[in-house]
Formats: structure tokens, sequence, C-alpha cells
């Protein structure tokens, strides 16, 4: 199947299972989480992202028994262990690990600011690791990053910026939060802390059918998996 359709897939699952938990929450119990916190509660929202990596890896000949959607702490070395959201480890070598984000409204400051933390907090942790001899004898994993970013209103204005004591960086200037992103996840591959990442973009109301968009090429999903299975064609390879 096309893969534009399968990513477009992955998408909706995100949306339309977030706004069924939005409804459902608290139908049995009789009690709501307030704001949109009953929709970020009841996980799972993006398991049509990992259902799609799942079916990618084993198109490329790689059994779904090294495949971990579940089973994914990863030693760390500045904090004991980190599950990740989907991690490959073939005959006990850890290939490749990928962590899936979502930044909803309407708190986008708070959420941009969280991501950027956990993104760098989480790629120096593991290579750490990895430099520290955490994997045994594996050659150093991949490392993807991918976020669905919501588009709205608040994510696409231009937000204000707080310089009390010294200048931002003349590149933040002007800027809204998908802008930021966009400049995140660029950065986060080019100062080599993943190998990869992706930025998607999708409205709540296109979203549900599946429509998003890529701000930027260099950030596309095609770019992103192409890396993945790179390395997972190597690994193939070194298994016969």
């Amino acid at each position: 199947m096309n893969i534009e359709i399968r990513l477009s897939q992955a998408v909706s699952h995100f949306w339309n299972t977030r706004t069924k938990q939005g409804t459902n929450q608290g139908s049995v119990a009789g009690s709501k989480d307030k704001g949109t916190r009953s929709m970020v509660t009841g996980g799972k929202q993006l398991d049509g992202f990992t259902e799609l990596f799942a079916d990618l890896m084993e198109e490329e000949d790689l059994p779904r028994k090294y495949l971990h959607a579940k089973s994914t702490t990863l030693p760390g070395y500045y904090r004991p262990s980190k599950d990740w959201d989907f991690v490959v480890v073939v005959e006990d070598q850890l290939v490749a690990t990928i962590e899936f984000k979502s930044h909803v409204g309407p708190s986008f400051g708070n959420n941009f600011n969280n991501r950027v933390e956990e993104a760098l907090g989480n790629a120096t942790d593991l290579n750490t690791a990895f430099r520290e001899g955490a994997f045994r004898t594996s050659s150093r994993p991949w490392i993807g990053y991918l976020m669905l970013l919501e588009e709205h209103e608040r994510s696409l204005g231009v937000v204000r910026i707080s310089e009390p004591h010294f200048p931002v960086f003349p590149e933040f200037s002007g800027t809204s939060y998908a802008d930021r992103s966009d400049l995140f996840c660029t950065r986060l591959v080019r100062e080599r802390l993943y190998d990869s990442a992706c930025l998607l973009m999708s409205t709540e109301s296109g979203g549900l059918g599946g429509k998003y968009t890529e701000p930027n090429p260099e950030l596309s999903f095609l770019n992103f998996i192409t890396s993945l299975q790179g390395r997972i064609r190597t690994t193939v390879k070194r298994m016969r």
C-alpha cells in the first residue's frame, strides 16, 4: 500500500482515538478530567504509528519478534532506565529506538519546552549509555524522533519572546511554535543527537480524516523511514 496512505491512517487513528477518549472518559466512573486532560490520559493514541513502523520493518524481512512496543525499557546513564516507544533488538544487539510525541493545544508554550527538554535529555542519556557499554557489543543504535503537531491558530501565531537580560538567537525572533518545532527537529539531527527526525502537522478536523502536512522536506516521513530502513537492511544482511 502507498506509504502516504498508511501514514494518513496512523494520523487518523491518533485523532479518532483522542476524540473517543475525550468523549468516553468518565462514562463509567461518572467523573471526567478537566479541560483536555481526558484526551491525553488514555494512552494508545500513537498506536497507529507503532503498527505502521512494525509493518514497514517486517517488509524489510525483519521478524516481528525483534520489534518491541511494550517491553521497551533501555538502560540510561544519568538514570537507571527509560521506556522508549519503539525498540528494535536483534540477538542482543540494540539496532534502533524511536520516540513518538504529539503536541496538541491549548498549552503550546509549556508543551513545547517540555518536548525540547525531554528529547535532549533522552538522546544524551542513551548516547552516553552506549558510549559506556550499556548495550554490550551493539553498534551505535539508530535513534529517531517523530512529532505530530496540531495545526492551530495558537501553534501558527507569532509568539512573544522575553529577553530581560540577553537577546535570544535571531532565528527565533518572529517565530511561531510550528516554526520553533521545525527548527528544533532540524537541529536534533544536524547536531547528531538523533539520526533522523520527522515533523508532521495536522488540524483536528482534517486529522480525523487522515489529512496531514509536512512543513519541512528535510523532516519528511519518507526521509525518516528511508534512513531507518537503511539500518534495518544492513542488520538483516548480517543475520543471513
